[in-house]
């Protein structure tokens, strides 16, 4: 079909009734209120089920309910929101439910503001909640990446039976692009869930639970969570490497989401106006995070630069791809200012001189 022009928040929202979800739980807060408020409008047209619950605390658990009984379903907010959703992540990791939910990032701690951010990667990839658990989660650097990824996210949800998060930041959700949208799933299609929680005529009771008062239980449930997220790292590593040619470059820059297609103008200005070699690696799945593949491009550099619209939160998984072979250094900013690509190609001649 012929690209349409929306806007991020409106295409994630399109995406996932594309992907066949029919059930939205959430609550307001900016910058990714377009979404709920584009299904409000949508679902109707669609027989889908939208509920503006009383707090987000009441969002993820009513995502609870409806993944149990089989259903795909969304919610999306923004960092405050995000966090208070976390022990409700955690419950339907531990009973090993699929549902996807999006966060569009605002600047924090706190309340902060309601600007860009990518404050909350270590809040999304080492845990989120309280327990033995990993999110998947894909960070999108284009409104067209977020559709993919929405519609690939239910998928991978229902296949790993997990909580898959994709985290942009405010310019996604604001920003207006082209967009290629998928195909209309059939809900005839989708895979069956013989172990939801639909009523147990014709079979056994199917139960949902994440509460162990047995202690080996409770260690079985989390060695299968254990297992799971193995299977995933070793699968669902995702990344690209852009400029990043076979010989020596001056610098490799880390950077994700919209800030690695900042980082990408950047590194072009560099190499036509400096004539100096600059790649740029850009991790796509933040969790599980591409290791190897960041190790075999840092190979080639002489220096790493990380930049992110934070204080350095993923500087510590750029060290552990690194392994101290190479030196690295970080550029950020936070509070909602965005790093320009003027700002970035400063940074870089700086450690090319």
């Amino acid at each position: 079909m012929a690209k349409v022009l929306m806007k991020g928040c409106e295409a994630i929202g399109e995406a996932a009734i594309r992907a066949g979800c029919r059930n939205f739980f959430g609550y307001p807060i900016t910058p990714q209120t377009e979404v709920p408020e584009y299904l409000a409008k949508r679902f109707p047209e669609v027989d889908g089920s939208y509920v503006q619950a009383e707090s987000e605390v009441a969002a993820i658990n009513m995502l609870y309910g409806g993944a149990g009984v089989g259903k795909r379903v969304l919610t999306t907010s923004s960092s405050p929101g995000i966090s208070l959703m976390a022990e409700g992540v955690s419950y339907i990791a531990a009973c090993h439910l699929p549902i996807v939910f999006v966060n569009i990032v605002r600047a924090g701690p706190g309340l902060g503001g309601i600007l860009p951010a990518q404050s909350d990667y270590l809040q999304a990839t080492k845990g989120h909640g309280h327990g033995d658990y990993k999110l998947l989660v894909l960070a999108p650097a284009s409104v067209q990446e977020a559709v993919d990824l929405i519609y690939e996210a239910f998928d991978l949800a229902d296949h790993y039976l997990t909580p898959v998060m994709v985290m942009g930041d405010g310019m996604i959700g604001q920003m207006m692009e082209p967009v290629d949208l998928p195909d209309m799933r059939d809900l005839s299609d989708l895979v069956e869930k013989p172990w939801a929680a639909t009523g147990a005529c014709g079979r056994g009771p199917n139960i949902i639970n994440s509460l162990y008062l047995k202690e080996d239980m409770c260690n079985a449930n989390s060695w299968k969570l254990k297992e799971k997220a193995d299977e995933i790292e070793r699968k669902e590593q995702r990344s690209e490497a852009y400029a990043c040619p076979g010989d020596v470059l001056d610098v490799l820059v880390v950077a994700y989401g919209t800030m690695a297609r900042i980082c990408k103008t950047a590194a072009d200005e560099v190499k036509k106006k400096d004539k100096k070699k600059v790649g740029v690696f850009r991790p796509i799945s933040l969790w599980p995070y591409p290791y190897e593949a960041l190790a075999a491009e840092a190979k080639k550099a002489k220096k790493i630069l990380v930049v992110e619209m934070s204080t350095g939160q993923m500087v510590e998984d750029v060290k552990l791809a690194v392994l101290g072979k190479k030196p690295i250094e970080f550029y950020g900013l936070t509070g909602g200012m965005v790093p320009s690509p003027d700002n970035v190609a400063h940074k870089l001649r700086s450690m090319i001189k």
